[in-house]
């Protein structure tokens, strides 16, 4: 019996106790029946959260291409794998059957070679939303080198940190992007971060923009003409199921970033699965997942997991506000899309603008309507019921991590009654958990606790390259023999799962995750600064905005404060990116710390929040006078 498309509740409930009751038989029926194997595992699966040390597969070999290209060609060879819409509306969108992607991954695989990238070898990928991003993504994976796709609005110096950390050998570009109206000098960015790369060997440039640039001799190289030299042939390199796939980074609440390390065999199947079930994908669908490539949602849902289900899968390159914000709804009506996953940020923003802009378009089409990137707020929830959905298409509110590699909660559309604000029930094979202040499991419904996962999934991310003890200590050592997310959750009367938010350091701004060190950390550069804390404050489109406390060395510099703060979020835009800036900027005396000198951000998040009714005992403080006076001089 194969449990790979789930279509009403009782069944879900049916395949779900059995991935819970046996979950080795169950993803090894799952992994059997519906991909291709070089060779078949000896183990399906052997883990130790302790150490921690998880396999899935042992001992199979495969290539991740294979099944996301190759095995599709006899009977889906015509078929659109990837339809490209460019940011602006007037250029041509292009469709890339399964046939042609199958030609130019080769040509992409056989290029990196000529360039010496081999097997295990990391491969840096610095490119806008082109369809080169997802052939680069599998051309890589075609012959073993493992990708790090780094976002495409990070500043040289985080991306310098993170071709460094992996030690790529090769970086993929393009002269620049477009964004909206704007153009951005994409070379210009990594030409700055390579002046602190020693291991980088080799550039490859796509043209996208035309623009005039530099090309360093013997590094530099435009990408178009060794492609249109290469072969079209590739053998696919055979993998073994616990091959790294990629690397992605993700903001740590410590200031270096952690490169999440993924599987090759795991990952697959789980990626495959989820997509399958979550957005309910049949044979003529036409996907769109909204999100870049650069985070986990475009690896797992834009490329993986609807190329091995052989969907037709949206890449788009622009902005949803150009040129005007019913440009999403016009996408839809263009390409008839039939399910759209999109963040709560974008549809905030939307929602602003009225519903005149929605109901210009013909939006039929949608079956399936999806949320991601943070808990969704109900106002959110609603205008996207009504004006898009027109209460026909189910919401799904999907809650997942970089690490997790794939979606955890969620409702499957047209079988789980959805509720606004709630993630509702957990995905098939996935055990989660509520933990109290004194790490004990809450049993039963009406809890609320840390969020915690009990038992491995397929895609669970390895560990953090080049770190494992970081990687033990930040997922595996506040809970015994548990995943802890990072998350805190309550459970409702029915078993629905709400997620509450982070409950460390890590702040969600427009469905990015911000780690408040480094903010910090870039904010102290400024040379009047003494120090400063950064919190999150409710914003009614990104759902959170930056708050930054700042202690100046010398309290004489009033005058100058709008430069300072000009000045200080240059300073985060040039270590981090432009997404990183403080929304506001309180210059302050002094910040409420503990006698250890711990500052607390549970008043200052309060204070930001201009909730000041229970700041708790402030009494313990070492300074509690400071409070009243940040408060008096709130923004």
């Amino acid at each position: 019996m194969s449990n790979y498309h789930i279509k009403h509740l009782e069944e879900y409930y049916q395949v779900y106790r059995k991935s819970i009751r046996n979950p080795e038989v169950f993803w090894e029926e799952i992994a059997e029946e519906h991909f291709m194997w070089r060779k078949k595992w000896n183990n399906v699966l052997s883990w130790d959260f302790s150490k921690p040390d998880v396999k899935w597969f042992e001992g199979a070999q495969l290539n991740i291409t294979e099944n996301c290209i190759d095995r599709h060609l006899s009977t889906r060879g015509n078929k659109t794998a990837i339809l490209f819409e460019p940011n602006n509306p007037n250029e041509a969108a292009q469709h890339i059957t399964y046939n042609q992607l199958h030609e130019r991954v080769n040509q992409f695989a056989n290029v990196l070679k000529s360039k010496a990238v081999k097997r295990g070898d990391r491969v840096c990928i610095y490119l806008p939303m082109i369809p080169e991003l997802a052939i680069a993504v599998l051309a890589c994976a075609r012959i073993g080198a493992i990708h790090s796709v780094v976002f495409a609005g990070f500043s040289a110096t985080a991306l310098a940190t993170r071709i460094n950390d992996s030690d790529c050998k090769l970086v993929l570009t393009s002269d620049g992007s477009y964004r909206g109206a704007k153009t951005i000098d994409l070379k210009g960015i990594v030409d700055e971060a390579l002046e602190h790369c020693p291991g980088v060997q080799a550039v490859l440039v796509a043209k996208r923009i035309d623009s005039q640039i530099s090309m360093k001799t013997g590094r530099d190289y435009w990408l178009e003409p060794l492609l249109n030299k290469a072969s079209k042939v590739c053998e696919a390199e055979v993998m073994n199921a616990e091959d790294p796939l990629f690397i992605l980074y993700t903001s740590g609440s410590t200031g270096q970033p952690k490169g999440m390390v993924h599987s090759t065999a795991g990952y697959m199947v789980y990626a495959a699965y989820t997509f399958k079930n979550v957005f309910q994908y049949r044979e003529n669908d036409v996907y769109w997942c909204t999100a870049d490539i650069g985070w986990i949602t475009g690896h797992s849902y834009i490329v993986y997991g609807p190329l091995a289900n052989g969907a037709t899968t949206v890449m788009f390159e622009g902005v949803p506000s150009y040129p005007d914000f019913g440009r999403f709804w016009e996408v839809v009506e263009k390409h008839k899309i039939t399910q759209f996953y999109t963040a709560p940020t974008a549809i905030r923003a939307l929602a602003k603008q009225g519903v005149d802009l929605v109901e210009k378009y013909d939006l039929s089409s949608l079956k399936v309507l999806g949320s991601v990137g943070e808990p969704i707020n109900e106002e959110a929830w609603h205008w996207y019921n009504d004006n898009v959905g027109k209460k026909k298409s189910p919401i799904i509110d999907t809650w997942w991590q970089t690490e997790t590699g794939g979606i955890m909660i969620t409702p499957i559309p047209y079988v789980t009654p959805t509720k606004p604000t709630y993630a509702t029930l957990p995905f098939i094979g996935i055990q989660p958990a509520l933990m109290d202040d004194n790490a004990n499991e809450l049993k039963g419904n009406q809890v609320e606790g840390r969020l915690c996962i009990k038992y491995p999934w397929p895609a669970m991310a390895r560990t953090i390259w080049g770190n494992h003890e970081r990687y033990k200590n930040t997922y595996f050592s506040a809970y015994k023999n548990m995943y802890f997310t990072g998350d805190g959750a309550l459970r409702d009367e029915v078993g629905y799962y709400r997620i509450t938010g982070r409950v460390d350091d890590v702040i969600i701004v427009s469905g990015h995750n911000l780690g408040t060190a480094p903010i910090e950390d870039a904010v102290n550069e400024h040379p009047a600064v003494a120090e400063s804390a950064i919190v999150g404050f409710p914003h009614d489109i990104k759902g959170n905005a930056l708050y930054g406390y700042v202690i100046l060395k010398d309290t004489g510099e009033g005058r100058r404060h709008d430069n300072l703060r000009k000045e200080i979020n240059q300073i985060i835009t040039e270590h981090i990116g432009p997404i990183a800036k403080l929304d506001k900027i309180q210059f302050t005396g002094g910040l409420p710390k503990t006698r250890s000198g711990k500052i607390m951000r549970r008043i200052l998040r309060k204070i930001a929040c201009k909730d000041t009714s229970n700041l708790g005992d402030t009494s313990t403080l070492l300074n509690p006078e400071v409070v009243q006076d940040i408060i008096n001089n709130v923004l």
